[in-house]
């Protein structure tokens, strides 16, 4: 598996060890720190030197006893104080021994500005390796190579080239490039955009995306996350800490690269496979990430988010005294698949009274060019009480009898005084309204020059908010458990994965697909012409036979297809055509007779449906509109494994071919769950077996609301990678499954916790009393919204674990109790909680949740579990103390603290 996964090779919660000495760091070495005005060394040196906060500062030079009127050190082992953060600014050929020699004196973690320079690419990467290892060794923190350095406005911290620190604010800025990096940071001071975090990532060696996500996503003083990416290393590191930290605050991300060259499909078939950049648009939407086109777009983004709380619905009003710009507004809008918000009658009628007779009474609203002050004030006024509004772009054109600066004043004069909702102010023309721009900024309203980008900005404000919905849904449960043949599949890809590139016949894969219950037109395999004519008798006129060969993909092209036989003579005529011409054009081909299958009568629909192996992401699953069209019309989408319902059916939505499916002019719409399911049974397949390279069924048939599958290929290939590893989502660990009878003798089925347990879990709820809801969240609950639901049930398993207890005997689940474990940050630390039905106390279900929680948590590396337990709740203390908590009282706070050390704790 290529390099992207290494992420598998270390813990993949993302670590935020010693990430706090790096942005807020108390000792500070410069290796490398010069007297040359000219050199890297002096200039960081003296940045941290002239900071408002004073650090303890070392330079590190073996060519100075004394720099910059402080003693200077030959090594930082010579230092007599423990160092934080080493600022490494030598020679490239000086790195690797500057590392060793922090390694050596214990320092908490680095920033390495070199890079280049070497002789040849290879002694580049044997450099670098030698950097990570020697890091690792030491568990020293590094930033870079190549990175230009790091700002900390929370510590007043600068360790970078720039003299200047960027304006305080509540955005962290990320970015693989140090250009992007400089640009972002000069255009914010036009703009009036504040940080508090800004990174320059380098090569990320050792720190990446994933621990810097999480970092912040952990800091209160950032609210919102940018991230320039060029590439992503440790993807199923970044995946975890974008899913988690996105859901409290917006992520905001420009991929640069979508056309690089080195994306293209490596299959030579469907070419809907081909290409990197819908894989990424698929794994940030998963995350709940806001993806930008452009660097102009994520500076607006920047800026909206920075300034703006996010919209509480997709109203947005637009006011204008120019109607053309109002059109290129409202054109703007139709572009992204939006439309300006229709006005309610109440708003007409305050609009009406407020506005001259002649005004256009549609939104957006022109107000026309002779608008004052006042009739500006007026009508935002109104707009800013309208319910059905909830955001707002303003859009004014200069005219020479209006002072701008004035209109500027007057609006935010009013604003002030308001509930804040987005708005958007877009002064169009020159240096006449720079000075109302001006305003706007300081007042933390975002401007924009043309209405396009503002409507931009106000697109991806939405589609944050979308995102969010999404990854807060529950989605729906399957109305019957699903099974597979496992073993069956093993037998057939071992037999496979060694012959002809792993390609696997039409048989063998429709084999595969049939042992996880995908419906496949049946195929028999004949290998003599009177074999042929009997399974044709067998299974009724018409049929179709293909030749059965690993070797020959495209069946098709290589005209070892005939379709429609009707009689026993025509499947002998074709047998002999089929099967002589394959042995005229490819001799060496593996053939392993024909297949004949029935024909499937006229498809009212045809999809395909697949997976593919992506080099950064792993399995991908594909769906669109399928058939011979399929490369021309490339109408797909892309999801992630593992799918359930909802996630499967937001992929089929996001396909073209999706209004078909829900039922289109005399059509009527397809069996969707039938289809949600097969996606998800596809999904399985591919989380099961990292062996599977690629899957395609193209056409999958639909028709009389039945689908099959009357084509597939599989190609298979070895791999030392195990389940679940070769994902970047964690799936559903089922090893944590069991079956316990419980002290009271009840038979009890314990496994993690699914999103589609939501419903059982308002149902646990419902039948507890108010005493034991109280004892479980240490406040009166009554009813849990949404967002706690899917907080709850929507886990990452690789970061937490929650686990539910369940009578499911009879095949009607119901819940007696739910333990959960919420890890801290560190891996190292986490939190435990307990809740069982009242009517189950005292049946050993709490304790038997709480046993399991903590042999995971062992087998996680969790070195300490606790939790707070309510005074009053008798039951729960016991239990801590037969397991060996100690229990630790806080009598003002009418509760006790439990703690182990699972370390030295029995099982």
């Amino acid at each position: 598996m290529p390099d992207a996964f290494g992420c598998l090779r270390k813990n993949t919660l993302m670590s935020i060890y010693n990430l706090d000495k790096l942005f807020n760091p108390r000792t500070v070495a410069v290796i490398g720190a010069d007297e040359n005005r000219e050199k890297i060394g002096w200039r960081l040196f003296n940045n941290l030197k002239t900071s408002q906060y004073q650090r303890e500062l070392f330079p590190v030079n073996p060519d100075f006893h004394v720099l910059c009127d402080s003693t200077c050190y030959q090594t930082v082992s010579d230092i007599p104080k423990h160092i934080d953060l080493a600022v490494i600014a030598s020679p490239v050929s000086e790195v690797l021994t500057a590392v060793n020699d922090c390694v050596s004196a214990g320092v908490d973690s680095a920033v390495i500005f070199s890079a280049g320079g070497m002789e040849t690419e290879l002694k580049e990467k044997r450099l670098q390796l030698a950097i990570t290892e020697t890091a690792e060794k030491g568990r020293l923190r590094v930033i870079g190579p190549n990175s230009i350095g790091i700002i900390s406005n929370e510590s007043l911290l600068n360790v970078g080239l720039s003299q200047r620190m960027p304006l305080p604010g509540r955005l962290a800025f990320v970015s693989q490039s140090g250009a992007v990096c400089q640009t972002i940071i000069d255009v914010s001071f036009k703009e009036g955009i504040g940080f508090s975090y800004v990174v320059s990532t380098g090569s990320m060696l050792d720190v990446d995306f994933g621990d810097l996500i999480n970092f912040l996503g952990n800091d209160s003083h950032v609210v919102s996350i940018v991230l320039f990416i060029e590439r992503l290393t440790q993807v199923r590191k970044f995946m975890s800490a974008a899913r988690a930290v996105s859901r409290v605050k917006p992520v905001v991300v420009l991929k640069a690269g979508k056309t690089a060259a080195g994306a293209q499909s490596v299959y030579p078939h469907t070419g809907v496979f081909a290409g990197e950049d819908p894989v990424y648009n698929a794994a940030f939407k998963r995350a709940g990430i806001v993806r930008v086109d452009t660097i102009e777009a994520l500076f607006d983004c920047a800026e909206l988010i920075a300034k703006q709380p996010l919209p509480e619905g997709p109203g947005l009003a637009i006011i204008t005294n120019g109607a053309g710009p109002g059109i290129m507004a409202a054109d703007a809008l139709a572009d992204y698949g939006l439309k300006a918000v229709s006005l309610a009658p109440e708003t007409m009628q305050k609009l009406n009274a407020a506005l001259p007779r002649i005004w256009n009474r549609e939104n957006p609203i022109d107000i026309l060019k002779d608008a004052s002050a006042q009739r500006w004030r007026d009508v935002i006024d109104i707009c800013l009480s309208a319910r059905e509004i909830h955001a707002l772009i303003m859009i004014f054109v200069p005219h020479p009898f209006f002072d701008s600066v004035k209109i500027a004043e007057t609006i935010l004069a009013l604003l002030a005084g308001r509930p804040h909702r987005p708005t958007f102010a877009v002064w169009m023309g020159g240096e006449s309204v720079d000075g109302a721009r001006r305003l706007f900024n300081q007042a933390a309203i975002p401007t924009y020059e043309t209405p396009e980008r503002a409507v931009a900005a106000f697109r991806y404000m939405r589609s944050y908010s979308r995102n969010l919905e999404m990854l807060q849904e529950i989605p729906p449960r399957l109305d019957k458990s699903l099974k597979f043949d496992s073993p069956e599949v093993d037998k057939l890809i071992k037999q496979s994965v060694d012959k002809s590139g792993g390609w696997l016949t039409d048989a063998e894969s429709r084999k595969i697909l049939e042992a996880y219950g995908i419906p496949v037109n049946p195929a028999l395999v004949a290998y003599t012409s009177e074999q042929a004519v009997n399974i044709a008798g067998r299974i009724g006129y018409p049929v179709a036979i293909k030749i059965n060969s690993r070797d020959i993909v495209h069946k098709t092209d290589a005209r070892a297809v005939a379709l429609n036989l009707d009689s026993d003579r025509s499947v002998q005529d074709a047998f002999r055509q089929i099967t002589g011409h394959v042995t005229r054009c490819y001799p060496h081909a593996d053939c392993q007779g024909i297949t004949v299958e029935p024909m499937v009568k006229r498809p009212e629909i045809e999809l395909i449906m697949g997976a593919r192996k992506d080099a950064a992401f792993g399995p991908v699953i594909v769906f669109g509109a399928g058939g011979i069209m399929t490369d021309i019309i490339r109408d797909v989408g892309f999801a992630l494994p593992p799918l359930n319902r909802l996630l499967a059916r937001r992929l089929m939505e996001s396909t073209r071919i999706y209004q078909m499916l829900g039922g289109y002019r005399n059509r009527p719409g397809a069996n969707l769950e039938f289809l949600e399911e097969i996606l998800i049974r596809l999904s399985q397949l591919v989380t099961d077996f990292p062996q599977i390279d690629l899957v395609e069924i193209n056409p999958l048939i639909l028709a009389d609301d039945c689908a099959c599958a009357v084509d597939a290929r599989v190609i298979v290939k070895a791999t030392s990678v195990k389940s679940s590893h070769h994902l970047v989502i964690s799936p559903y660990p089922d090893e944590f499954e069991k079956h316990i009878v419980s002290k009271g003798g009840l038979d009890v089925f314990i496994r993690p916790i699914k999103p589609e347990d939501a419903s059982l879990l308002i149902e646990l709820m419902q039948h507890m009393s108010v005493r034991s809801i109280y004892y479980r969240f240490c406040k009166p609950v009554t009813l849990l919204p949404a967002k706690m639901l899917a907080l709850f049930t929507q886990i990452d398993y690789d970061r937490d674990m929650a686990l539910v207890a369940l009578d499911s005997h009879d095949g009607n689940d119901k819940m007696f109790g739910v333990g959960r474990l919420v890890r801290y940050p560190d891996g190292k630390k986490a939190e435990f909680a307990i809740m069982v039905g009242d009517e189950w106390h005292g049946k050993g279900i709490g304790s038997a949740l709480m046993r399991h929680l903590m042999n995971i948590a062992r087998a996680r590396g969790i070195e300490t579990l606790w939790g707070l337990v309510l005074a009053e709740n008798t039951q729960m203390l016991a239990l801590g103390k037969k397991l060996g908590f100690t229990v630790t009282p806080f009598p003002d706070a009418g509760q006790h603290e439990l703690e182990i050390d699972l370390r030295v704790a029995g099982a």
